[in-house]
Parts: C-alpha cells; sequence; structure tokens
C-alpha cells in the first residue's frame, strides 16, 4: 500500500530534541509491514519562529519533502511540491498537515482514501476563538470532507466528538505504541524509601512543580527530575531534596524508569503522553492527569492511577498505603503489552479501512 502522511510534527534530523517522534514512529512501522510511506512536512515559517522550531530549507531529506511558506497554504500549493507519489491514503496530522491535505487531495485524479488526525492543537484551534477567523474553518472543512478522523488518544476522541457528534461513526482513537523490548515485569521491592520520578519539559503544563512541593511534604520518598527547560532555575529553587539529572537520553530514562518505583507527571494538555506508557512497561506505579493523556489507557486503580495536580499528595499517599501493589504492576505490564509499536500502527490502517 502506497501512504502518504502530511503533518509539520515530524523530525527532519535524528537528534531533533524537541520534536516528538511519534508520527515517525508510525511512518516506521508501516515500512516495516511492507507498505511504501512518503511524507510531506509542509512548514508554515511564521509558525516555526514563533514556536522556536528548528528551520530547514526546502527540499528532500531522505523521504521527507520539507516544504516552506510564509503564508497559511494560500493559492496553488503545488507549484512548490516535488514528491512524484499516487497514495492510497493520505494522512495527515496536526492544523497545517489537515489544511495542507485537503487542498492537496484534489490534485489525484484516482479516489485516495483521506484520513485527518486530531491532536490537541487542534482542539485548541476548534475551541480558542483567536482561531476563529481562518484556522477553525479550515480544519472543519478537513474534518467533513475525511472519510476518517484518528484521534491521538482516548480523551481526545471525547473531546472531539463532544464538539462534533455528526462524525461518531466515522471517528477512532488511534494511540501511539512502544517497543516491545521496554516491556519488562517487575515486583514490588520494599526499601528504606520510595523512589518517585518525574519526567518531562520544563514548562507549565507539566506541573512538575506540584510534584516536588508534594514529595517534599511526605516523608520517605526520593524525588528524580529528569529534563530540562525555561522553568529549569525556578524548579531547582523549590527544594534541595529531589535529584535533578538534566536533559539525558531516551536509554537512560528508561534505565532510571526501571529504577524507580512511582512514576508520576500530573501534565495538562498532552495529546497522548508516550512517556506514561513507557513508565509502565518499565515497572512503574503510573500517575497521570484525570482527563488528560492517556486516560483511558491507564484506568483508576487497576493498571495505574488518575489524579488533578491538586490531588497529587492524596493520590502518592494512598498508593503508599496500597496493600497489593503488585496487582496494579501486573496489570500495567498487560496493558503495556497490547500497545506495542506494531501493534498500534496495525490498527491505526485497520481503522482506515474498517
Amino acid at each position: 500500500m502506497k501512504i502518504l502522511v502530511i503533518t509539520d510534527l515530524y523530525p527532519i534530523i535524528e537528534d531533533e530534541i524537541y520534536t516528538p517522534k511519534t508520527i515517525y514512529n508510525f511512518v516506521l512501522e508501516w515500512q516495516k509491514q511492507g507498505h511504501e510511506v512518503k511524507v510531506i512536512k509542509p512548514n508554515f515559517i511564521l509558525n516555526s519562529f514563533i514556536r522556536k522550531k528548528p528551520y530547514y530549507k526546502s527540499g528532500m531529506y531522505g523521504n521527507v519533502e520539507n516544504i516552506n511558506y510564509w503564508f497559511p497554504f494560500l493559492g496553488n500549493i503545488k507549484n512548490k511540491i516535488k514528491t512524484d507519489f499516487e497514495p492510497d491514503i493520505i494522512i495527515s496530522h496536526m492544523p497545517s498537515g489537515l489544511i495542507f491535505a485537503r487542498k492537496f487531495i484534489n490534485n489525484f485524479k484516482k479516489n485516495i482514501k483521506f484520513c485527518a488526525a486530531v491532536h490537541n492543537s487542534d482542539i485548541e484551534v476548534l475551541t480558542n476563538p483567536i482561531y476563529g477567523i481562518y484556522f477553525k474553518s479550515e480544519l472543519e472543512k478537513a474534518y467533513k470532507s475525511a472519510d476518517c478522523i484518528a484521534c491521538r488518544s482516548y480523551v481526545l476522541k471525547n473531546k472531539f466528538l463532544n464538539l462534533y457528534p455528526q462524525y461518531e461513526d466515522k471517528t477512532f482513537a488511534a494511540p501511539s505504541g512502544i517497543d516491545d523490548e521496554y516491556i519488562i515485569k517487575r515486583k514490588w521491592e520494599q526499601k528504606e524509601k520510595i523512589k518517585v520520578l518525574t519526567c518531562g519539559r520544563f514548562i507549565k503544563n507539566k506541573n512538575i512543580d506540584k510534584v516536588i512541593k508534594t514529595c517534599d511534604e511526605i516523608d520517605g520518598i526520593e524525588l528524580t527530575v529528569i529534563g530540562s527547560g525555561k522553568e529549569d532555575k525556578i524548579l531547582r529553587k523549590l527544594s534541595d531534596k529531589p535529584i535533578f539529572t538534566g536533559q539525558i537520553s531516551h536509554e537512560k530514562v528508561l534505565e532510571k524508569m526501571r529504577e524507580s518505583d512511582i512514576f508520576v507527571l500530573p501534565s495538562v494538555k498532552e495529546t497522548f503522553g508516550m512517556v506514561y506508557l513507557e513508565a509502565m512497561a518499565s515497572g512503574c506505579i503510573t500517575v497521570c492527569t484525570k482527563n488528560d493523556g492517556i486516560d483511558g489507557i491507564i484506568k483508576d486503580s487497576e493498571n495505574g492511577f488518575l489524579t488533578n495536580p491538586e490531588e497529587l499528595k492524596e493520590t502518592l499517599i494512598r498508593i503508599i498505603n496500597l496493600n497489593d501493589k503488585n496487582a496494579i504492576l501486573d496489570k500495567a505490564a498487560e496493558t503495556a503489552n497490547h500497545y506495542t509499536k506494531s501493534q498500534t500502527a496495525e490498527n491505526y490502517l485497520k481503522n482506515i479501512f474498517r
């Protein structure tokens, strides 16, 4: 099958630190499964500068074509496109990808399946009045014309259908998956100190400050904080107890997870949150925010815990006092086994053609 992925959320080079590899991972899996995949990265330059994303010249980078536009795809967008590819499916992610894909698909003579994805960014565009003049209406046109709509989490699926219930029949959840080898089965070990881990960019919506303050108030906890970002100095001043590692490699993050007992990140406005699934697979009792991230995959008190940032202390105490912690860990490993990269990539395509 020939698949064309259209999105600006795609790394041009391997070591782009702040470009998530979730869509990149889907592409790799589809290629492993025998599909031919090309990527068009339509880059709205002004948006790149505002978001401080890395800039690349227009051109081909392997199977990825980066195309820069000053304006959000007005006029004939095909003039700049070099990719000569007749796909069976176009899968678009992120607002710019959806707008570009809807306009681009008319250039093909044959009937092509069009799948439009929903990220947290799309929900922001659809609900924030600042985007109402142009971007919201363009997204709505894309969702209307799409054959199917892939929401990047169960939470986002619920949010999207609350806004557009008329699309229920063609909407499905398309969560990410992890590498099979990440999944290990661990038992809870009673130690002198419970090792708690948090990991993420040091920005407000991650609520790492609340993790630090909460762990400071509970005896018997050793907190490790992984990451970096603009709030680094602020977070380090909150307490001298946590161990700050700075930014470390992905493999080192996994090592820290396997050494930890509890992973907690009460982040808000997450599209999915791969780090939670990795923590579950690594043998951590995992805590995420209610109605956010991977709520729907994590089921409270069954394979992990759901909380609100303001209720974090009560949640951690509940975990510490839990009698059968191994039951949670066993269920978490079982859940992770259902969300591997190969399974989620295969399910994505199955849902498109259901």
